[in-house]
């Protein structure tokens, strides 16, 4: 029997879908619906020194690459079997878009973060 790749895509997509689920609303308000509204104090909100300052300790990064790579390679997984449910995307070029693309923003989160230190 030939083994199978697919239990590790499955994985991240479980992981990536559950950390979008509990992370995912809290940061759709704060930065799509509380900030633009003004609910937020002016001292509040994120501007590039603060969010730069916060990935620095290595601990943050970390967590800072999980949460973006878990969220892309849930984004391509889902992406590539709505694709397959359509029709579109059977073959091997859309596997290797969708999970090609998933792989160079985790690699390319991966540079932003070292670089942040």
């Amino acid at each position: 029997m030939k083994r199978s790749r697919a239990p590790i895509f499955w994985l991240l997509f479980g992981a990536g879908g559950m950390l979008s689920a509990l992370t995912g609303p809290a940061l759709v308000f704060l930065t799509g619906i509380a900030a633009p509204l003004g609910w937020l104090p002016q001292a509040g909100l994120p501007d590039y020194p603060r969010m730069a300052a916060l990935v620095r300790p290595l601990p943050a990064r970390g967590l800072a690459f999980v949460l973006v790579a878990l969220f892309a390679w849930h984004a391509a997984h889902r992406i590539f079997h709505s694709l397959h449910d359509l029709g579109l995307g059977r073959g091997a070029l859309s596997k290797a878009a969708c999970y090609g693309s998933a792989l160079v923003l985790t690699l390319a989160t991966a540079a932003a973060l070292l670089a942040a230190g």
